[in-house]
This record gives structure tokens, sequence and C-alpha cells, in this order.
């Protein structure tokens, strides 16, 4: 599993720079934006969903977005179960073997200032099959900054005030917590409410 977690790790930050080069940003801009003082953390998860006699009249694992930046799935191969909200409809993601699903969280929308969006999914309950995933989580180290990257704040945006809010990621996550299940939105204005001037060098990315 050490081995495993390691080489995730190595994956999601090669992600993370295409990420970088996609957006016109500086290779390994997102690295440091999440380094904080430890630098980012890295967590591995695995989930069990027993079947379910009847699935209608529970909920599974509610919607929700992830609070944090990159999610590396490994899913079942068999035993469906996982979707994602586009467009308003609500999509089976199939199982896919020896595939990895990439999700996005909440800070890579802050960092982006909305290019990329953090997915909103569920796991509804089968009445067929144990499904069993395996999530890894990078996220930002505890103390990062978390704020727009400057060049991709629009002067139109900046003017409208539809700019993300800037804040400590442990200040997130404590907000987080409580409201999990509920739209993000009201979350980031949270932030913005509570936004403190945090002192922004430049990220260095050499």
């Amino acid at each position: 599993m050490k081995e495993f977690a390691l080489k995730l790790e190595k994956l999601a930050e090669q992600l993370l720079d295409l990420l970088c080069e996609n957006l016109g940003l500086e290779q390994g801009y997102l690295k440091k934006a999440f380094y904080g003082t430890n630098g980012p953390t890295f967590g591995t998860k695995v989930s069990n969903y027993p079947p379910c006699p009847n699935p209608e009249l529970i909920k599974g694992l509610r919607a929700h977005t992830d609070a944090g930046g990159l999610i590396l799935l490994f899913q079942d191969d068999k035993v469906s179960g996982l979707q994602l909200l586009k467009d308003g409809q609500w999509i089976d993601v199939p199982p896919m073997r020896h595939s990895i699903v990439i999700n996005l969280g909440d800070q890579i929308e802050v960092i982006t200032n909305g290019k990329y969006k953090s997915v909103e999914h569920r796991v509804i309950a089968q009445t067929d099959g144990t499904r069993m995933s395996i999530a890894s989580f990078y996220n930002p180290g505890s103390d990062a900054v978390i704020y727009p990257a400057p060049t991709l704040v629009e002067k139109e945006a900046e003017e409208k005030n539809q700019v993300y809010p800037k804040f400590v990621f442990e200040d997130y996550m404590k907000l987080y917590a409580g409201v999990k299940f509920q739209p993000k939105e009201p979350r980031f204005e949270a932030m913005k409410a509570v936004e403190t001037n945090i002192s922004l060098g430049p990220i260095a990315t050499a």
C-alpha cells in the first residue's frame, strides 16, 4: 500500500502539471500553491458499500463536492454506483477495469477562479454485489493559503467581484465539516465574508 500510495502521489503531481499547462500557468504552480509549511498532504481511503435490499429508501453517499484538490479513484470493476452531476442530470460512471477516475475538488476551483469546477458526485445504493473503492486525495497543507492565481483573474471578473476568496485551507475544512452535503457556493461566500489580509507573495515554481 505504501508503494501504491507513493506512485499515485507522483501521478497526482503529473496531472497537476498538465492542468498548469492547459491553464497557461508555470509548471509546478499548483503543487506550490498547495504547499504551506510542510508540503501538500496525501491520503488513501478504502470504502466498502454493501448491497441494500431497498435502495429506494436510502440516499447512499449523498451528493457533495470534495473539499480538497485532486482525487484519484479506483472503482470496483464490477459493481457500479458512482454518479456525477452534469448539466443538471446525474450521469453514471460505469465500472472500468484498470482505470483511474480523476475528480477535482473545491481548491482547484478556487485557484483557477472557476476555470475548472469541482465535481458534484454521489454513490447510490445497489441491490446486487458489494462495491469497493480506493480513493486517494492530494490536498493542500493545512496552513496553505489558497487564492485564485492572479493570471487567471480576468479584469471583468474582478470589476464584477466574481473573484473567488482567499483563505487558509484549514479554515475551509472547519467550515466544510459541518456543511459537506450542502451546495459549495455558500461555502465560498462564507469564506469571502471572513477573508483576512493574508500576505500573498509570488509562488516560486523553480
